[in-house]
């Protein structure tokens, strides 16, 4: 049979759910940032007219598809960065981070709305764990246990309870992931504006 005791304990060596701010489906450590504004990873000229349309062009925007890959490593794609500056004025260096910047804001406002819901299964999983473990506290303290009820409701919660361990080994990889994809912007902005005139 579990022990109320390690439920208890697992119960609360849970996600500190809205450690970081008010919204309490963000299981995160990390604040909860749901959009990036272009100027937090980029130190070069503001985006125009003109260089929004460039930005649509297929050239500049396959790159910055590739670019924005995570699997491309930095190091390869400051070096694709080179090739394309090396024939591109300040315009199309400032449309090629600004369609990086939307691919990845796209991808990562996805993500955050994906952890958001990751939080809230935790949150429901919590109280259904909760539940049954106040539910299982009746049945054993009933005058005439019945025994295949308990037995039934004690296999429930430590599949539930094994669910919930899982998810929680992930989450810390989980939560990491937007600012993985913050720290690449960065580092190609960074790389994009030290070709700038």
């Amino acid at each position: 049979m579990i022990r109320l005791s390690l439920v208890i304990a697992l119960l609360t060596a849970g996600p500190a759910f809205s450690a970081a701010g008010t919204d309490p489906d963000w299981p995160c450590i990390q604040r909860k940032q749901p959009n990036l504004s272009l100027g937090q990873v980029w130190t070069g000229p503001a985006p125009d007219e003109t260089s929004a349309e460039m930005a649509r062009d297929p050239r500049i925007d396959q790159l910055a598809a590739r670019l924005e890959q995570r699997r491309l490593p930095l190091d390869q794609a400051e070096a694709e960065i080179a090739e394309f500056a090396a024939q591109a004025d300040n315009a199309q260096l400032v449309a090629l981070m600004q369609a990086i910047f939307d691919k990845i804001e796209r991808d990562r406002s996805a993500l955050i709305a994906g952890i958001s819901r990751y939080g809230r299964s935790q949150v429901e999983m919590s109280g259904r764990i909760e539940a049954r473990r106040a539910r299982m506290a009746e049945l054993e303290a009933a005058e005439q246990p019945d025994f295949d009820a308990i037995d039934a409701e004690e296999e429930a919660l430590d599949w539930d309870s094994r669910i919930f361990t899982e998810r929680q080994q992930s989450l810390t990889y989980v939560c990491e992931t937007p600012v993985i994809l913050e720290q690449r912007l960065f580092a190609l902005g960074r790389a994009i504006a030290g070709h700038l005139d």
